[in-house]
């Protein structure tokens, strides 16, 4: 049987380190915008040798707002995609605008308030999550904008709140709440925002691969076990036992000799006879 061959990343080439899914704004031309490439070029500096890839979110970004959903279906799709097939992208989802609201909307952990769920993509499962590192909105529309063009506020979901970064220039009608400038819309990249915003996603990007590393292990509580091939170092022989002394005679006679030695018998001395007795005269 012939091997089977592994699944292609849905983009076609090699999974890169990391791929930024940008959705660019309102009437720029297909692919993720002045303010999308800006932020990509300030972001790739920042992670040194690590690969970044590009998305561009493929919808009409057209003043027809309600398109928009095209948009989330096809971010939605291709992050879908991009962790089933390269499990280990980091993903960075950002967009400009038009764009940060449909990057918003795809974050969304449930169907916004007075939308049909047969209207509108099903938000993305909550593991999908773990394969995004990063966030970054430009220009976010404000719920004062949402409600002029009759759509549902944007709410980024709990799962990503942490890792978004929400950028708005003072004054900016799009997304200040109080804006009342149209040209501010467009100072992102004079006034530094978009420096800031890779800044912010490049540090999430380090810490995540970080994150990747396994730890080393810790050594047994008692310390390392010693290596077979480490000679141990060679066993002392004891020292040998001084010799046993005998313990001198005792100086009193033991009570299992006789105190003298013995006598074989022998003649005794004859006894002289006693002398003649005279007679009496």
């Amino acid at each position: 049987m012939a091997p089977i061959a592994p699944i292609a990343p849905a983009h076609g080439a090699p999974c890169p380190d990391a791929e930024v899914v940008f959705a660019r704004g309102t009437t720029e031309l297909p692919g993720v915008g002045p303010t999308g490439q800006a932020f990509v070029d300030s972001l790739r500096p920042r992670v040194g040798a690590k690969s970044v890839g590009v998305y561009a979110v493929d919808y009409p970004a057209t003043t027809d707002f309600p398109t928009a959903v095209e948009g989330i279906a096809d971010a939605r799709n291709h992050v879908l995609a991009t962790a089933a097939s390269c499990p280990l992208t980091k993903i960075v989802l950002g967009g400009f605008s038009q764009g940060a609201a449909v990057t918003g909307f795809v974050t969304a952990n449930t169907v916004p308030d007075g939308v049909s769920a047969l209207d509108v993509p099903a938000p993305m499962p909550p593991d999908v999550a773990n394969h995004v590192a990063a966030v970054a909105l430009f220009g976010k529309p404000s719920p004062r904008f949402m409600r002029v063009i009759n759509d549902p506020p944007v709410t980024v979901g709990q799962q990503y709140l942490a890792k978004t970064i929400d950028l708005c220039v003072d004054n900016d009608l799009v997304c200040d709440p109080a804006g009342r400038s149209f040209s501010a819309h467009n100072e992102y990249v004079d006034a530094g925002m978009v420096d800031q915003g890779a800044a912010f996603v490049a540090n999430q990007l380090q810490a995540s691969w970080a994150a990747d590393i396994p730890a080393p292990a810790a050594p047994p509580a008692g310390g390392p076990a010693p290596s077979p091939l480490t000679a141990s170092a060679p066993l002392t022989p004891p020292a040998p036992a001084a010799p046993v002394t005998p313990p001198a005679p005792s100086a009193g006679p033991s009570p299992h000799l006789p105190s003298a030695p013995l006598t074989p018998p022998g003649p005794t001395t004859p006894i002289a006879p006693p002398p003649p007795v005279v007679p009496l005269t």
